[in-house]
């Protein structure tokens, strides 16, 4: 009899094993859900107060800055449709030759 009752302790302390793996996975999921709820709570004024803490730590350039550099975009521009345009030309003249 003195064997049954180690198999048996050793069978308890097998079952209180698998038992004490359960308990951990079942904090762990109530801990990560009760983290999401937390997460959620809050939703769009959260979102707003994150994103104008955000805003403020944005460098914004100056006004002379913005105009010169929008001074340089619209010079690219500018010249790009210039030279597209010249080049649509060009194949054009070429296309014209080629059908008279």
């Amino acid at each position: 009899m003195a064997k049954s009752e180690k198999n048996s302790t050793k069978e308890e302390k097998v079952l209180t094993k698998q038992e004490l793996k359960e308990q951990k996975k079942q904090e762990k999921l109530k801990a990560k859900k009760a983290k999401e709820k937390k997460e959620k709570k809050g939703g769009l004024f959260r979102k707003l107060k994150e994103a104008w803490s955000e805003l403020k730590k944005v460098t914004w350039p100056t006004f002379a800055t913005v105009v010169k550099k929008t001074g340089v975009v619209i010079l690219v521009v500018l010249i790009f449709t210039v030279v597209i345009f010249g080049i649509d030309y060009l194949l054009g003249l070429l296309y014209n030759l080629f059908l008279s």
